[in-house]
């Protein structure tokens, strides 16, 4: 079944009666040549770029619950590239080209909106900071504009720019930055992947690891043994858990980071804004409610759900920004378990253990990340070799010293 405006039409005049799953749910084979842990958009993203880009033939996506019920499905939706280090800018730029192109490959709508990302300067250290990643992202060839405070004010003229104590002087913008829905990027993957011939199992929990001589051999699973000559692990805020079963100790903790929806309003925020003297960052969805977030909970968990004070936080960060959202009812929030690394950057690499390869690490960049990871992975997956954006995102890089600290924080991952 290919989607088109004709379809649209062909089944609205027919009761839609000619719509189809969007993929199969097949029994697990005894056997395949690849199997990824984790149906998330990162796994599902693998799945889709390995049967499509390689040409890989035995492929599967093992998920413990339902596709879209990690991560995927518990995010603000921003996708960009405005970041600046020489290991991360490249890889983000990668995935914002992805992006653009990701419904005609697909051929689903994920919705996505490049409707632009204002980070708001508050200080002139910040401005020059700002400047300086500008530059970076443009000698990386992604967009950047550097607004001062009246070309911002004609861009977003409701926001508090008189703040006594956080003025706004200005904003680095990125337009080709904007949103996407999270739910179509998960079944878009899925069904493309689908079409391809990759088995998508669900309610299928790995439970270990088979490993013999220093090789893994296949996993075992709350639906039986499944052998594989590869196994690649995208598991987000359950990598430590799941990677124990291996024998692994990971660089990384496990936190929550809270997300909030409001009641729908009016058209009002056109892109996304950043808050420079807090962490907020806030767009508006299509429904009208505003999709916003903060910092995560300090502490370690992996409970899908927070804590008050940081709803206080980040809701005292919105205020800041732009009191007039005091007005506005919150409609929901949820949680999402965040796989922090100790420098805040990812990790793609194979394992110590033969054809063992993990994905995580990936703190808040996640979401906007899911294609540039998924073709990584699947580049690392089946040439053995890493992607030339994701050369930097190796286990060893602690060990060696060349951290990728893009926020200068650190070891904290409670800080990042």
């Amino acid at each position: 079944m290919k989607f088109s405006g004709f379809k649209v039409v062909k089944e609205a005049l027919t009761g839609h009666a000619g719509w189809k799953p969007l993929w199969r749910d097949p029994d697990p084979q005894p056997a395949y040549d690849i199997v990824i842990v984790g149906g998330g958009g990162h796994g599902l993203a693998t799945a889709f770029y390995l049967a499509s880009v390689f040409r890989e033939q035995r492929v599967a996506v093992l998920e413990k619950g339902w596709l879209g019920s990690g991560n995927i499905g518990r995010n603000t939706t921003i996708i960009r590239s405005n970041y600046l280090l020489p290991g991360n800018e490249p890889f983000y730029e990668f995935s914002m080209k992805l992006w653009e192109s990701l419904e005609q490959e697909t051929n689903f709508n994920s919705m996505v909106s490049q409707r632009g990302i204002i980070n708001l300067i508050h200080t002139d250290a910040q401005r020059d900071a700002y400047r300086r990643r500008g530059n970076a992202m443009l000698l990386a060839g992604a967009d950047a504009r550097l607004l001062d405070r009246e070309a911002l004010r004609k861009l977003v003229p409701f926001l508090n720019y008189d703040n006594p104590r956080f003025p706004i002087k200005g904003g680095l913008m990125q337009a080709r930055a904007g949103t996407a829905r999270h739910d179509g990027v998960a079944w878009g993957y899925a069904r493309g992947a689908d079409q391809r011939g990759v088995d998508i199992i669900q309610n299928c929990e790995v439970t270990g690891f088979r490993i013999e001589n220093g090789k893994v051999l296949g996993v075992d699973t709350s639906r039986g043994f499944i052998g594989a000559a590869k196994v690649g692990v995208a598991v987000a805020g359950n990598s430590s858990r799941v990677m124990s079963m291996a024998g692994m100790r990971l660089p990384i903790e496990s936190h929550v980071l809270q997300a909030f929806v409001s009641e729908g309003l009016k058209p009002t925020i056109p892109g996304v804004i950043t808050f420079g003297a807090g962490h907020f960052y806030v767009s508006q969805s299509d429904k009208g409610g505003l999709v916003f977030g903060g910092d995560i909970d300090g502490y370690n968990s992996y409970a899908q759900r927070g804590n008050l004070p940081v709803v206080e936080d980040v809701l005292e960060g919105g205020m800041a920004l732009m009191p007039m959202i005091g007005r506005a009812r919150l409609l929901r929030s949820w949680g999402g378990v965040m796989d922090m690394s100790m420098d805040g950057s990812p990790i793609i690499d194979r394992t110590d253990i033969d054809g063992l390869y993990f994905n995580g690490g990936w703190c808040y960049g996640g979401f906007k990340a899911t294609p540039a990871s998924g073709y990584a992975f699947a580049h690392l997956l089946s040439t053995d070799t890493p992607h030339p954006t994701a050369t930097a995102y190796r286990f060893d890089r602690f060990a060696r010293g060349y951290v990728i600290d893009e926020k200068g924080v650190g070891a904290q991952p409670n800080l990042h």
